[in-house]
């Protein structure tokens, strides 16, 4: 009978405690859009490990108007890092221990979170293992933070088959409902989004663009030239100026960066540059993708550019890259 008894309380036991950790909620993380916690001893980040942080986390964003980094950084002792800090979506803890190792934690102390921990026996080894990890450290932020941007859109996302050129491209696309329609032929799609927020609402815009070229042996072998050769072409035809003669093109002053990556798992080429209205003053920055689907012999492009005059860009076309990021191609 004792040893019956035992049993139950047993069971009512683990059950309680697997009720309690099923009713327990993380906390709603927090921080602005690519804003980034160091943890690490504040002598090391007045130091070498600081220099090697700042270096890559603050590295300037390609084809802005003025200079921005790719994160926000903000830096606090390990003593400081209490319930008050550990609420941050972004976290990078640097710290010296028994050996090396280099790991991540998800949603953690609150939820959406992303903490990276990088630790070394001593100072030497953190700035070898920062060197080591630095390029992975920003990709996993940076995928982090266009999946959070993505789940954001995805409550408030526009119904895709409203668009006749997404529909005949056979393709989705995460796009949030502020977005309005500009155009849509059946082959080129233009969507604007007013900037409702800062000084520059009324004037700021957010623009995504959406067609398709084919698939040739001459994009391969010169990618980048043959972006901007497109890019300008689609300017001229469909994105006019105020006046006659006036169509949006690549800025001819600064090159774009074009690097190879991966979109909707499938080849793809990022360009970054500025954009700027033919004999006149407007202006901004434009990301690119040319992504490769050989199934259907063809390149589907996704651009999102903004005109956001006076106020820094980074944030606004990182959302344009989430959203371009979000295609799914059938």
């Amino acid at each position: 009978m004792k040893k019956g008894l035992t049993i139950i309380a047993l069971l009512l036991f683990f059950t309680s405690c697997k009720d309690a950790k099923e009713s327990f909620v993380l906390s709603t993380s927090v921080g602005q859009s690519n804003q980034l916690l160091v943890v690490v001893e504040a002598k090391d980040w007045s130091g070498k490990i600081g220099v090697n942080l700042r270096e890559f986390l603050g590295k300037l964003e390609v084809g802005l108007p003025q200079p921005e980094t790719t994160f926000s950084v903000t830096q606090i002792a390990p003593e400081g890092f209490g319930s008050m800090m550990n609420k941050y979506r972004n976290i990078l803890v640097v710290q010296t221990g028994a050996k090396e190792s280099f790991s991540t934690k998800n949603d953690f102390y609150a939820r959406p979170q992303t903490i990276v921990y990088l630790t070394a026996k001593d100072k030497e080894g953190l700035n070898k293992q920062l060197d080591k990890h630095k390029k992975e450290i920003v990709r996993i932020f940076k995928d982090s933070e266009i999946a959070f941007l993505q789940r954001k859109f995805e409550a408030k996302k526009l119904d895709n088959s409203q668009f006749e050129t997404l529909t005949k491209l056979g393709i989705s696309l995460t796009i949030p409902k502020e977005f309005r329609k500009v155009d849509d032929t059946g082959e080129f799609l233009w969507l604007r989004q007013r900037l409702m927020s800062g000084i520059a609402q009324g004037d700021g815009v957010n623009n995504i663009l959406v067609y398709s070229m084919p698939l040739t042996e001459e994009f391969d072998l010169d990618p980048g030239n043959n972006v901007i050769k497109h890019r300008n072409t689609i300017g001229e035809k469909y994105i006019p100026g105020s006046k006659e003669g006036m169509y949006m093109i690549t800025e001819a002053a600064y090159t774009p960066e074009t690097i190879e990556t991966m979109v909707d798992n499938k080849k793809a080429f990022e360009t970054r540059g500025k954009w700027e209205v033919k004999n006149d003053f407007m202006a901004g920055p434009f990301v690119n993708y040319n992504i490769i689907d050989k199934k259907n012999n063809r390149i589907i492009v996704v651009e999102g550019f903004t005109y956001a005059p006076s106020i820094d860009k980074r944030d606004f076309v990182f959302e344009l890259e989430a959203i371009a990021k979000s295609i799914v191609i059938n």
